[in-house]
């Protein structure tokens, strides 16, 4: 337990620092102790909705960090966590609202601070774009794991034997997004099938671009005689990767509060939980201990990238991502867990 909890310490010193300045926020706006706990509770709860919603994302990355450069792996969990807490969490909805009003930076920043009803309003607005492009990369990010041919093991042994065989069919994953995308460009709104299309190729577009960085990275340095392990384009895999968990998150926060910077310090401080999470899962070895924590994580997203399409047509809420998410990954354990027990019996 205490090795564990070692690994947790710099984000309980972050949980600190961060929910007494959501308290000091919450004083410099209402000037009172009501206004001050109400903004330190929504810190709170926005943190832990972080994590729930995250969990999937700390296993995916520890997945690929362990066939990554030592070097590599440090400076994704040093600038990474920059990246993921400033850039995906403050950076990003500024950037939705400039192009989507045709503002500054600095305009957009003013307009959080000073109007947060109008920036919310126009985050919203942007919704649908955002879910088109980040279910397409997820549902790549799961499909690509459960159709190859090399993967051994098996969690629900039919569904995933039959995605298997689906891999002698080159480019069957690239279709099936395709088939979705099509589905529900037929049912979403007239005049918003142009964003959705936009968005949904993009996503895919992203995915690809970002392999074909990656392989064309390690072929470099095999050619250079070094083992071809992941570099760069692991890291910018991860952060494209880490930015489409984001997207539940930062729309979600929304329903709870319109201050971004209330919003930066929650979903901060469960970004740190998920950083400390990936390290310990890496370090400790804790997926081949557990023979099937991965495959619930891959299910989980492909249940969170089915969740933000259907949220191009439906308000879905962030409970119950996180509950469907959570369960996917305890039933995962669960049976990773009996496995052990029979092989050692």
């Amino acid at each position: 337990m205490t090795a564990a909890l070692h690994y947790f310490r710099w984000a309980f010193v972050v949980t600190a620092l961060g929910l007494a300045l959501a308290f000091w926020l919450g004083w410099s706006y209402g000037g009172n102790l009501g206004t001050a706990l109400t903004f330190f509770v929504i810190g709170t709860v926005l943190a832990v909705l972080e994590i729930s919603l995250s969990f999937d994302n700390a296993i995916v990355n520890a997945n690929k960090l362990k066939t990554m450069e030592p070097l590599w792996q440090r400076r994704f969990l040093t600038w990474g966590i920059v990246i993921a807490v400033f850039g995906m969490r403050i950076v990003f909805p500024l950037l939705i609202v400039v192009i989507a009003a045709h503002i500054g930076p600095w305009q957009a920043l003013r307009l959080a601070a000073t109007r947060p009803e109008e920036y919310a309003r126009i985050i919203g607005g942007a919704h649908l774009s955002i879910a088109a492009f980040g279910g397409t990369f997820l549902m790549m990010v799961a499909l690509r794991y459960f159709i190859d041919e090399g993967k051994e093991v098996d969690w629900i042994r039919t569904l995933e034997c039959q995605l298997r065989r689906c891999a002698s069919v080159r480019g069957m994953e690239i279709a099936l997004v395709l088939a979705v995308i099509l589905v529900f460009a037929a049912l979403v709104p007239d005049q918003r099938v142009d964003d959705f299309l936009f968005a949904a190729v993009g996503g895919l577009l992203t995915f690809l671009g970002v392999e074909v960085l990656g392989h064309v990275l390690d072929r470099e340095q095999a050619v250079l005689g070094v083992a071809a392990r992941g570099g760069f384009g692991a890291f910018l895999y991860l952060e494209v990767l880490d930015a489409s968990f984001s997207f539940d998150g930062v729309i979600g926060a929304f329903a709870l509060t319109h201050n971004l910077f209330l919003i930066a310090i929650g979903l901060g401080i469960g970004a740190m939980y998920v950083r400390s999470m990936t390290i310990m899962l890496v370090e400790r070895r804790t997926l081949s201990q557990f023979r099937y924590l991965e495959h619930g994580a891959f299910y989980s997203i492909l249940v969170l990238s089915m969740i933000m399409f259907a949220q191009t047509l439906w308000h879905i809420p962030e409970l119950v991502t996180g509950v469907l998410g959570s369960g996917f990954i305890g039933l995962a354990l669960f049976s990773s867990v009996l496995h052990n027990r029979a092989q050692s019996a």
